[in-house]
This record gives C-alpha cells, sequence and structure tokens, in this order.
C-alpha cells in the first residue's frame, strides 16, 4: 500500500487525514503528519498516525506528499523537505490556496510529479468537491489521486486555467448555498414553523435535491418539472422569484466573485 504524508496538520490537513482514516482508503501505519505542535494531533496519534514535526522524515516515508500549508510557507518548506524527494518515487499534491503549479515546477526543479487540488470545507464530513489538475503525473499516479480525493467527497479534473472559475464555483458556492439555505429557514419561520424545525426541512431539502441531480444524472429543469403542476404552489412560487431576479442574482454574484479574483491577479 501506497504511504501518505500530509505536510501541515492544521484543520484542512487533519481533515484529510481522518477522511482518508475513516474511508480505509490507508491505515494509520501509512500515514504520516507533521505539525509543529504535534500535542494538537493527539487524536490522530491514539489512532496509530504518524504524528511528526520532522517534514523530511515524512517525507521520506512516504510516497505521496500532501501540501496543506499557508501559501506564505510553501517556498521554505520545499526548501526543506528538496534534499530527499525523490523523482521517482514522490507525487506532489497541492491544496494550497493561490499556488499554481508552474510555482510548484520551478520550486521543485521540475523533478517530480504534481498535482494541485482544490477542496472545499464540506471535505471535514468526506463531502467535498475538490477540482483537480495534474502535471508530469502517470496513469496510476492519477488514479491514486482521484481514488483519494474520492474518498472525501467527489472530484473533477480540469484545465488549470480553470481554477479561479472552480474557487468561486466549488469555495465560493459554499457560501452561496448557505445563504439560500437561510433564505429558506426565514421564509419557513414565516410561514409557521419554528427556526430549528425549518433548519432541518430546508437543509434535508436542498440535500435531496443535489443528490437527485448527483445520482440520475439529470437537468435541475428536469427534477423541477416533476414538482410542478398546471396552476400549482411550486410554479407560482418559482415565478415569483425569477420576477424578483432570483436566477439573475445568483449569476451576477458568482461572476462577481470571479471578477474579484482574476482583478488581483
Amino acid at each position: 500500500m501506497s504511504s501518505i504524508a500530509i505536510i501541515g496538520g492544521g484543520n484542512l490537513g487533519s481533515a484529510i487525514a481522518e477522511g482518508l482514516l475513516n474511508s480505509g482508503f490507508i491505515t494509520a501505519e501509512n500515514l504520516y503528519v507533521t505539525r509543529r505542535n504535534t500535542a494538537l494531533l493527539d487524536g490522530l496519534k491514539e489512532k496509530g498516525v504518524h504524528v511528526l514535526n520532522d517534514n523530511q522524515k515524512a517525507v521520506a516515508s512516504a510516497d505521496y506528499i500532501i501540501l496543506a500549508i499557508k501559501p506564505f510557507q510553501v517556498s521554505e518548506i520545499i526548501q526543506e523537505i528538496s534534499p530527499v524527494l525523490d523523482g521517482s518515487r514522490h507525487t506532489l499534491i497541492s491544496v494550497v490556496t493561490g499556488i499554481w503549479i508552474q510555482d510548484l515546477v520551478e520550486l521543485t526543479a521540475d523533478k517530480l510529479p504534481i498535482v494541485r487540488a482544490m477542496p472545499n470545507t464540506a471535505i471535514a464530513i468526506q463531502e467535498s468537491m475538490t477540482c483537480t489538475c495534474m502535471h508530469k503525473v502517470s496513469n496510476v499516479q492519477q488514479k491514486f489521486v482521484t481514488d483519494l480525493f474520492n474518498q472525501l467527497g467527489k472530484t473533477v479534473e480540469i484545465d488549470e486555467k480553470l481554477m479561479d472559475a472552480a474557487t468561486v464555483l466549488g469555495a465560493c458556492g459554499t457560501a452561496f448555498a448557505m445563504r439560500y439555505i437561510r433564505a429558506n429557514i426565514q421564509g419557513g419561520v414565516e410561514i409557521g414553523f419554528n427556526a430549528k424545525v425549518a433548519a432541518v426541512i430546508a437543509a434535508q431539502t436542498v440535500k435531496g435535491a443535489a443528490d437527485l441531480l448527483l445520482q440520475h444524472h439529470t437537468h435541475p429543469e428536469q427534477e423541477i418539472d416533476k414538482v410542478t403542476t398546471p396552476k400549482g404552489c411550486t410554479i407560482a412560487g418559482l415565478n415569483e422569484m425569477e420576477h424578483r431576479g432570483l436566477s439573475s442574482s445568483i449569476i451576477r454574484g458568482i461572476t462577481t466573485s470571479y471578477k474579484k479574483i482574476v482583478d488581483k491577479m
């Protein structure tokens, strides 16, 4: 079985480790996680994970290296582990925001396969939408990385030029979905539910709607047609929302977020 070193056992790194263990994708004895203050990773240590504050030792013991650190730490960490990086063995996976493959290629002298991955916060419950792009990976490495992130949700491989757009749709999108659910809860309270019950109904309804699309591979309009009857309450509500600009507001929000990212470049 291949071994994995997660460099950076913070919130994201720890969530990845927990998800991989819970799914059975990897055994604790084949997982290495580093953090300066290892006491914060006692929970993983109790499960048998190798918890270290020595990045070089972790990398030397692993086949796949996941960088889960802050962007400003990338150059320093890669310089630190460079002496033990082996292009014939190691695959580098970065989940660091804003660090492009070309940045990693330059820092590593282009001597090993590189994967850039962008999960979202639902990775904490193994329901992430993770977008990946890859450089010089073999079919075996590509499959391993895809399988890895599929344990933590769903994965799609994209062109790196779309990574900023993926950030908006898959990461900012979590906040957009939460705002929609919040509005549903508020509407539910207005028509008679208490907030706690409304929250359960709203969240589960959205989860069920999403699962219909993911499992049936249908278009949203196909599922909408199933619950809109002539002169019914559903179509009346949908039309009122559209009159108030529901779809156009969401689209404008997405494009505004995207422009914010692009304008910073």
